[in-house]
């Protein structure tokens, strides 16, 4: 299982199904556009000199391959229930400056669709995104910490230690603390058949 900013994101943007649940909040309406717009699943509010949006999306994630191959070629498949909640906040402008995610997976599964043997896990994940230049997602510096339990057949569980890793605008690691959780696949691999 991998916890990088780059994978998770497009994990759970790859889902079938969805279910949304609107965050509700008082506060004063917003009254200027925001850049980028949030996704309708947020409410927004006014607050001080600028404008804070909160919500919580439920996606399933039907059976996709994971983020890594195994050493000998095989593929193993990610599957599972996320739910996000999210809060972004936007300056005076109405530029997003930064944005926050608390991703919890449940029901989730490492397989291999080949011998149908799976692995179930579970994973608490924050994704903090901080933008040097308001509005403009490319250069933000991503902060993940987390980590999970994988149960391997034969095994038994595996407690994946909480890490954090912080990536720059062009994707590459500017620090790392904690066992990359999920960066050697191999035992997982083995145990699938994969």
């Amino acid at each position: 299982m991998r916890i990088t900013p780059r994978v998770l994101p497009a994990a759970l943007f790859g889902g079938l199904a969805r279910a949304r649940a609107p965050a509700r909040f008082g506060g004063q309406p917003v009254t200027q556009p925001l850049n980028p717009e949030p996704p309708s699943f947020y409410t927004c509010k006014a607050v001080g000199d600028g404008t804070i949006c909160q919500g919580t999306e439920t996606q399933v994630i039907a059976p996709q391959p994971d983020s890594f191959v195994c050493p000998d070629g095989g593929i193993v498949y990610d599957q599972g229930t996320v739910q996000t909640n999210a809060i972004r906040y936007y300056d005076a402008n109405g530029d997003l400056t930064r944005r926050v995610l608390h991703q919890h997976w449940t029901d989730a599964q490492k397989s291999n669709p080949l011998n149908g043997l799976t692995a179930p896990y579970t994973q608490s994940t924050i994704i903090t995104d901080v933008l040097a230049v308001p509005g403009d997602f490319s250069s933000a510096t991503a902060t993940v910490t987390g980590g999970g339990i994988v149960t391997l057949p034969g095994y038994g569980a595996i407690f994946l230690p909480a890490g954090r890793s912080i990536t720059d605008p062009n994707g590459d690691t500017i620090f790392l603390a904690g066992p990359p959780a999920g960066t050697d696949g191999s035992a997982l691999c083995a145990a699938l058949g994969a």
